[in-house]
């Protein structure tokens, strides 16, 4: 069961296929239960993605800025949904976009070779089958200063902070970090990597995990997790 969140919903997809999804549902966002055949759920602010087995994807939420008008779209491989807009992955590594533009995050027309991509609040993140990334939309902070990034792996957009995984283990970061969320340059042994709101962690390959950044819920104390990760045959 693979499972995504936002600031108010939570999106859960399912080993058959189908979607569970709780919270907010104001926008109608958790109004998932028909769907099916899905491979894989992004949550946005205000509205749910799904993409389905055939290529093809469905959206339901708030829909103000066109950020749901995904129906056309076809030979997607991946998707992502930030604020108010939303990313599709082609087969062919370009990308399609619906939604708010207003920090140009959606301006992806040019891309090309991207293999996986990411979306933050207001800016989108693409990485490449030669391990650079790419970055567009609101750089407030520096979250999209990637173009210097090189042997990526895998990629993941917070709110004001991106972050990076390379082949190594290593992580890199950039964007706010008055709470140190960006304070990773000493992670070593990491095969996984998610940015939050206000926090970073890593999971290492011996299944514990380490993070850095703001902890005013505990969202960083996971020092004494272990055997974290799918379970090994």
């Amino acid at each position: 069961m693979a499972v995504t969140v936002e600031s108010e919903h939570t999106v859960g997809l399912k080993a058959d296929g189908t979607v569970k999804a709780t919270g907010n549902n104001y926008y109608g966002q958790c109004n998932v239960s028909d769907w099916s055949d899905i491979v894989a759920v992004a949550a946005g602010s205000w509205h749910t993605v799904g993409l389905k087995e055939n290529g093809k994807v469905v959206a339901t939420g708030d829909n103000g800025n066109g950020q749901c008008d995904v129906s056309d779209w076809s030979d997607i491989v991946a998707v992502a949904a930030g604020y108010d807009f939303t990313i599709g992955l082609k087969e062919d590594g370009t990308i399609v976009t619906t939604g708010s533009n207003s920090y140009g995050q959606c301006d992806v027309s040019d891309w090309s070779d991207v293999v996986s991509v990411a979306a933050g609040d207001d800016y989108t993140v693409g990485l490449k089958a030669d391990g650079t990334v790419v970055a567009t939309g609101n750089n407030e902070d520096g979250k999209c200063d990637v173009s210097d990034w090189n042997d990526i792996v895998t990629v993941s957009a917070g709110v004001r902070h991106t972050v990076g995984l390379k082949a190594d283990g290593t992580v890199v970061a950039t964007g706010y970090n008055s709470d140190g969320r960006c304070d990773v340059s000493d992670w070593s042994d990491i095969v996984a990597v998610a940015a939050g709101e206000k926090h970073t962690v890593g999971l290492k390959a011996d299944g514990t995990v380490v993070a850095t950044g703001l902890n005013g819920d505990g969202q960083c104390n996971v020092s004494d997790w272990t055997d974290i990760g799918p379970k090994q045959n």
